[in-house]
């Protein structure tokens, strides 16, 4: 196996970032990024749901439901274009279950690495932002899921790549990941079953940026791009550069969830699970995936702490 690292050159950015900024234009056409929340789809109280708040739960702040959200990657969350309000799928599944509550929706906008003690100490009554249900997690944490946690494969649009299935369909590919992730966990395994097969090694590549990714994938210097399939799936859906190969569970080889994140025992996961329940009953759930492009991410069920990614090592 071969790791790459690259950081852009000025004239390489420059052309990317020109390239991205028509990507969003486009994006503001085919998806709302406006900051008017104003036709946020909303929901009805659930009765059912509140009765399963534990007796003395107390919210951070009474009458609101506060949520932290990273803004990180569209369509799952970004900034709107006034760059304060942030919009996306977690943001609208975050205001139905407020709804549901019945309680105002407060959304605080944190960094990834800042979620975890915030939710502990009680800054926040939950984490609504990509977060997969892991069992270290699940030792400080509780979970209501409410998306199926998976990786795509992306290659240009005239790629002579087909489909991307298993281990041996990515022998000899130049593939671009992020470092330290879940994804990474598995090119690198995938990697490792096909070099003990006798076949070529993976050209693993990591990029600074959305930019210098995009730029390696259409310049040819890069094959695939292996990561979240929410987030690629926007890309490609506004640039129509790229398109989708294959996808696997982000916890490969077992299937992984993606869950509202709340303090361990607090007694509030029960009544999200409840109210999402309810909510793909009334099919709101499934508007707010589908308006963001992420139907085929959609789960059936909200389960309460379900089976987590094992332990490393374990």
């Amino acid at each position: 196996m071969t790791i790459f690292k690259k950081t852009t050159s000025l004239v390489a950015g420059m052309i990317a970032v020109a390239v991205l900024g028509l990507g969003s234009a486009h994006a503001a056409e085919k998806f709302n990024l406006s900051p008017d929340i104003s036709n946020r789809l909303r929901a009805e109280k659930d009765e059912a749901a509140i009765k399963a708040i534990a007796p003395g739960f107390k919210f951070v702040n009474p009458g609101k439901f506060t949520v932290a959200i990273s803004p990180w990657d569209p369509p799952v969350s970004t900034y709107a274009t006034d760059a304060k309000t942030v919009v996306g799928t977690d943001p609208d599944l975050a205001q139905l279950i407020a709804d549901s509550l019945g309680l105002q929706l407060e959304i605080v906008a944190v960094a990834w690495e800042d979620w975890p003690l915030g939710v502990s100490s009680g800054k926040y009554d939950a984490v609504i932002s990509n977060v997969t249900v892991t069992e270290q997690r699940k030792e400080k944490f509780d979970f209501s899921t409410y998306r199926n946690d998976v990786l795509g494969f992306y290659v240009k649009k005239d790629s002579k790549i087909t489909a991307i299935k298993e281990p041996k369909d990515v022998a000899g590919l130049k593939v671009i990941t992020g470092a330290g992730t879940n994804q990474e966990k598995i090119i690198l395994e995938w990697d490792r079953e096909n070099v003990a097969a006798g076949l070529k090694p993976i050209e693993v590549q990591y990029y600074d940026d959305r930019a210098a990714a995009d730029l390696a994938i259409q310049s040819g210097r890069a094959d695939v791009e292996f990561n979240p399939n929410a987030s690629l799936a926007y890309s490609a859906s506004i640039k129509d550069a790229t398109r989708l190969v294959g996808t696997v569970s982000g916890g490969w080889p077992v299937s992984a969830e993606i869950a509202v994140t709340t303090r361990k025992g607090a007694g509030l996961a029960d009544a999200v699970a409840i109210a999402i329940n309810d909510l793909i009953k009334q099919g709101k759930y499934g508007e707010v995936l589908k308006r963001w492009g992420l139907t085929s991410e959609a789960i059936t069920e909200s389960r309460t702490n379900p089976p987590g990614l094992p332990k490393s090592g374990s």
